[in-house]
């Protein structure tokens, strides 16, 4: 099957192709920063793959590291960089080289945050060396608070011949949102910053991906209509779709079930800004927004918890999101014009 998720995003892959030669060139005296952005399934991880395969010259130097998932720890981007490395001919001291990895054998006595960032930032232009080089940050959103600390360093580090590419789920996926949104605007303030937003496949992106994959032949208006419908246009969803009924008439596609986990994990597609909500909804929306617990909601809307519990399931309903943080995106998408009430 061909790779979905690069349908629609040939200007998002030349684009990081010129972000990639003002580095191999040389053209810049610090880093060039790419922020690439989108829901879960869209295709961050594949666009940045697909680009890396595409660089030319190739890269001398490409680290890559992501947040551990179960068992997040401070440097963990660093740490996953330096995981299987050699790193013995780092001109760094071991004990700090050990605690960067998070090797068992680390001291319990680390450096002071101010000298192990210091440290932390010369491990990766050792690594770098020469270049160029390209950074590749996964799940920018996961990462620990010392690792973004990391990367907004990085970004600012004169003489580093690198491309700095980093993923993100929006803000509101975050471990510590606000820390996501300052990383990130400290990342996309870097002057010759490349911003990146992954939206999900239009129909007529859909439609593209049928016909290939039923070897040129383009389903019906309707199919394509209600796949995309099915989907949400999210590439991932609409992989697994077609994996799980590989060679069946697209017909099937109209009426053979989602497979489950696909009901869990990927958004369901937008709803239209005509949901009728009341004012209190809309006040309720706002504290949502903020961030706010159903108990923190009610304390500054002067109402009860389980009114607010009931008000924020009706919202769900009429918003068609999952989740408190779907009605909050909902909202920050159509632009509606919510606040919340301060907290007494």
């Amino acid at each position: 099957m061909m790779p979905v998720s690069m349908v629609g995003r040939a200007g998002e892959l030349a684009e990081l192709d010129r972000a990639w030669s003002t580095v191999a060139i040389g053209r810049r005296p610090a880093p060039t920063v790419t922020v690439i952005t989108g829901v879960a399934g869209v295709g961050k991880s594949l666009l940045v793959a697909a680009a890396l395969e595409g660089f030319t010259p190739r890269p001398a130097v490409v680290l890559t590291g992501a947040a551990r998932v179960h068992d997040p720890a401070p440097y963990d981007w660093l740490a996953a960089v330096l995981s299987g490395r050699d790193t013995g001919g780092l001109d760094l001291p071991p004990d700090a080289l050990a605690w960067l990895a998070q090797q068992p054998t680390a001291p319990r006595e680390r450096y002071a945050p101010g000298t192990l960032l210091r440290l932390a930032v010369r491990t990766v232009r050792l690594l770098v060396g020469a270049g160029p080089a390209v950074l590749v940050v996964e799940d920018l959103h996961a990462l620990d608070p010392a690792s973004l600390n990391l990367l907004c360093e990085l970004a600012a580090t004169p003489e580093l011949p690198a491309l700095l590419v980093v993923a993100s789920r929006p803000p509101a996926d975050a471990v510590a949102p606000d820390l996501a949104v300052r990383a990130l605007s400290r990342l996309c303030g870097v002057r010759g910053a490349v911003r990146q937003h992954l939206a999900p496949l239009t129909v007529a992106e859909v439609a593209e991906v049928l016909t290939q994959v039923y070897d040129g032949t383009r389903p019906a208006e309707p199919v394509v209509a209600a796949v995309w419908r099915r989907t949400g246009g999210n590439p991932y969803a609409l992989t697994e779709l077609l994996a799980v009924h590989a060679g069946a008439d697209p017909e099937r596609l109209l009426h053979e079930p989602l497979p489950q986990h696909l009901e869990l994990s990927v958004p369901r597609p937008a709803v239209p800004p005509d949901a009728e909500l009341t004012g209190r909804e809309i006040e309720v929306l706002g504290c949502l927004v903020a961030g706010m617990s159903n108990k923190q909601a009610a304390r500054a809307l002067g109402i009860s918890v389980r009114t607010v519990t009931v008000h924020v399931s009706n919202l769900l309903r009429k918003t068609g999101s999952a989740s408190r943080t779907e009605a909050a995106l909902w909202a920050v998408r159509h632009r509606l014009p919510v606040s919340a009430p301060p907290v007494g």
